[in-house]
């Protein structure tokens, strides 16, 4: 089991500043919380999951430092969603733009808005049809772009606003689109 969801609602509603004061009060527990107010205690990934985490944001990172379009973030950044869903992406990017308009405090707690651009890695114990619920949930937050990457089928999905899934198999590489400008993902050392 990957994951486990805890509904507290019946004894207590988490406010937002609360959910971010138990996140900080116990920070060797990697929790979200879905738009319904539930906590989703998730736990570490395998190292193969992790690595592949790695080399995905490192390739980001070094298209975004050349480009300066925006900010990269890791698996342990926790995003507001507008739905109130509070979620941490395995990879993230943010639009410059939005990321500036943030306040100080806004930058240093849980990110006030849901990001640009997403990546899931689905890990051998992830449930898929939970992971493509919540790839939905990105897109429906105001996400412009998201990948599912599932690495036992080899196949990546690709989700935008307003259209069908898209399902690669077996890809080399994967374009960042209009989203990230120049982007292309070489997704072979994932595989």
């Amino acid at each position: 089991m990957t994951a486990l969801t805890l509904n507290l609602n019946s004894v207590i509603k988490l406010t937002r500043e609360q959910f971010y004061q138990l996140c900080e009060e116990n920070p060797d527990l990697k929790l979200e919380r879905n738009a319904q107010g539930e906590l989703i205690i998730m736990r570490p990934t395998g190292g193969e999951t992790g690595k592949s985490n790695s080399t995905i944001n490192a390739q980001i990172w070094f298209w975004n430092d050349q480009n300066q379009l925006g900010e990269v973030f890791d698996s342990s950044t926790g995003f507001t969603l507008p739905s109130g869903a509070d979620r941490s992406p395995d990879v993230s990017w943010v639009e410059k733009s939005r990321w500036d308009a943030l306040t100080k405090e806004q930058k240093e707690k849980f990110i006030p808005l849901c990001p640009d651009f997403v990546i899931e890695i689905l890990s051998p114990n992830d449930s898929l049809k939970k992971t493509q619920k919540k790839m939905q949930e990105y897109i429906e937050n105001g996400c412009r772009l998201g990948w599912l990457i599932n690495r036992k089928k080899q196949e990546v999905e690709i989700y935008r606003p307003g259209q069908d899934v898209e399902i690669l198999e077996f890809p080399q590489t994967i374009s960042g689109e209009s989203i990230l400008p120049g982007f292309v993902l070489n997704i072979q050392r994932i595989w």
